[in-house]
C-alpha cells in the first residue's frame, strides 16, 4: 500500500479537522506524515523529517510531528524542544500506547485524531494562542518524499 492511499480523502479530512482544531487555542503546530516504508529505526526518520519538514523553526520551538510508515507498521511521536520541556514525563509514551491500541484495532483514522487532539490539549496549556499567532506550518498532511529527499 502507497502510503498517498492508506486514509481515504474522507478519512484525510478527519485528520486535517483534527489538527486544526488542536490548533485552534495554541501557537504550537502539528503535523503528520506518512511514509509507504521506513527500512531504518523509526525515531531516526521520524526525526530526519522532522527537520526536512522545517518543524524546529517554529518560533517557540512547539511543534509536535506524528510520523507513520503504514507497509512497516512503526509510527512515532516527536515534539520539539519547546513542547518537550512542559510535558508531564512519559506523555509521549502515553500517546503511543493509545495509538497502539487504536491501532491493532484498525483504527488508524480514530486514534490519530485523538493523538492529536491529545497532543493539542498540551500545546494549548503550555503555549496558548496570542493575537499575533499565526499558523507556521501548513496543516496538510504530507507523504513519502519530502524536499530534499
Amino acid at each position: 500500500m502507497k502510503a498517498s492511499t492508506f486514509f481515504s480523502k474522507e478519512q484525510q479530512v478527519d485528520i486535517l479537522l483534527a489538527i486544526r482544531e488542536a490548533e485552534n487555542s495554541t501557537s504550537g503546530e502539528i503535523r503528520v506524515h506518512l511514509e509507504t516504508s521506513c527500512p531504518e529505526d523509526v525515531l531516526d526518520r521520524a526525526a530526519w523529517i522532522f527537520k526536512k519538514l522545517g518543524m524546529h523553526k517554529t518560533e517557540q520551538r512547539n511543534g509536535v510531528l506524528f510520523y507513520l510508515a503504514v507497509n512497516d507498521r512503526k509510527f512515532a511521536i516527536l515534539g520539539d524542544a519547546g513542547i518537550n520541556s512542559k510535558v508531564p514525563e512519559g506523555f509521549w509514551d502515553e500517546i503511543s500506547s493509545m495509538l497502539r491500541e487504536h491501532f491493532r484495532e484498525g483504527k488508524f483514522t480514530e486514534g490519530l485524531c485523538k493523538g492529536i487532539i491529545l497532543a493539542g490539549d498540551q500545546l494549548k496549556a503550555h503555549f496558548p494562542f496570542m493575537t499575533n499567532d499565526r499558523n507556521e506550518l501548513t496543516d496538510e498532511i504530507s507523504f513519502d518524499n519530502v524536499e530534499g529527499d
